[in-house]
């Protein structure tokens, strides 16, 4: 069949994509990951270390996960195998197990990539920890999600986070102009297409090589396209704003600010600005947790839990639908009933902390499990408050040499008056037994 193709002078194989064609053959061609990968990064000393082992690869989608993992099993002479888990189950893995068992036999170790490997399960990231506990396989597991909450405590106990940042619009045009050479020829594009370009790559460098080759198919002879027509080639939207510049956080501080004042409308116009802007939802549905907390508190405590069901609820559905989850809660926290007492308590709390971190809290509550530590008085005087009258001793928990001080002031709004009442309750019962 190939020698038919080859007398029709065709090619036999698909070309390779421009990303591909460009993929970095050494760490020193890698855009964008200096903290990683340059003189003093991070993962250059662990290989002038020789001691490599198990990591995690943290960032967004085009920043050179998979490029540096490639580029590492070169360097420490490692087999490269690569697995997404996607398409991967727990069968794939014992046999990429057994095999990579039959390569250390011979004296050869295995780099196991993994993308997206927070796909896999509990029972399946569990899988990894024999294989990397006895030297198996040095596992590389790459993310696009925050590794504490998404990746098993015990895979992560055992493995190094790396983290990999967007490309700055600079590192996107060094791709570009490297895209260039290789091709031998400009993008026809004008200055200001050119910037748009790298705004609509979105700290991507896969994407902004993907939407170069559109560009340099969609180019008729001595065509150069300017902004309008750029855009209307690739059928994306020019970016409202650079999100690494001060309109990202002009926004959100407007989000937050139209939340703290309680005008849901405000908020969800500063929202769909967001989100029509090309921001992340992940980024928004963290910031609006944040407003729980910060800006709500206990005055409601419903408003936390909205906000985590509604990054729950996005999870779960995607764009677009998800988004109208975190409309909702942006909604809900807008109009709840503002604190910051839970807020300003803790601050409070860390800078005394801070101050006399030394202090011992008192011995009526500290455990005595041996004779020694009762003997030295641990424990001794402690009252079980559930057999006290009301279930209330009133003892002073604090060091002796701190006394007792007062953090959380809770404000007449919302739940937060009711604390306020059982907190008042407290307070009397405290002083009328003297304590």
């Amino acid at each position: 069949m190939n020698t038919l193709f080859e007398a029709a002078g065709l090619q036999t194989s698909a070309p390779r994509p421009l990303a591909d064609r460009l993929r970095p053959l050494a760490m020193g061609d890698v855009h964008g990951q200096a903290h990683l990968v340059g003189d003093d990064g991070a993962l250059t000393r662990l290989i002038a270390a020789k001691s490599l082992g198990s990591l995690i690869f943290w960032g967004p989608p085009g920043t050179g996960k998979t490029t540096v993992a490639r580029l590492l099993a070169g360097q420490t002479d490692l087999e490269f195998v690569q697995l997404s888990a996607i398409f991967t189950g727990v069968a794939d893995l014992k046999k990429v197990f057994e095999e990579a068992r039959a390569r250390r036999a011979m004296g050869r170790g295995t780099l196991l990539f993994v993308d997206e490997i927070h796909r896999f399960n509990r029972a399946q990231q569990d899988s990894f920890l024999p294989v990397m506990e006895d030297g198996v396989v040095t596992l590389i597991g790459a993310t696009t999600e925050n590794p504490s909450f998404e990746l098993n405590a015990a895979l992560l106990s055992r493995a190094r986070v790396m983290t990999f940042k967007p490309l700055e619009a600079t590192a996107i045009a060094q791709l570009l102009q490297r895209a260039e050479t290789l091709e031998g020829k400009a993008l026809p594009l004008d200055e200001h297409a050119r910037e748009t370009l790298i705004r609509m790559a979105d700290g991507d460098g896969r994407a902004a090589l993907t939407l170069a080759e559109e560009i340099w198919r969609a180019a008729r002879p001595s065509e150069t396209f300017d902004t309008a027509a750029l855009i209307d080639i690739t059928q994306r939207r020019a970016p409202i704003y650079d999100k690494s510049a001060d309109g990202h956080y002009n926004l959100i501080s407007a989000l937050h600010k139209s939340v703290r004042g309680s005008d849901p409308d405000a908020a969800l116009y500063y929202l769909a600005r967001m989100l029509d802007a090309g921001e992340d939802p992940l980024f928004i549905a963290r910031r609006v947790a944040r407003m729980a907390v910060e800006d709500i508190g206990l005055a409601d405590p419903q408003a936390l839990s909205v906000a985590m069901a509604a990054k729950g609820a996005y999870d779960f559905l995607g764009s677009p639908e998800g988004e109208l989850a975190i409309a909702q809660a942006v909604i809900y926290v807008a109009s709840a009933p503002k604190s910051n007492a839970a807020y300003t308590a803790f601050q409070a709390a860390m800078s005394v902390a801070r101050q006399h971190g030394s202090l011992a809290p008192p011995a009526i509550i500290l455990n005595a499990p041996t004779k020694l530590m009762k003997s030295e008085g641990y424990g001794k005087g402690y009252r079980y408050d559930h057999d006290e009258p009301n279930a209330f001793s009133g003892q002073n928990y604090f060091p002796e040499a701190l006394g007792r001080r007062k953090f959380y002031e809770p404000v007449e709004r919302g739940f937060e008056r009711d604390i306020r009442k059982r907190l008042d309750y407290w307070e009397k019962l405290r002083k009328e037994r003297g304590e």
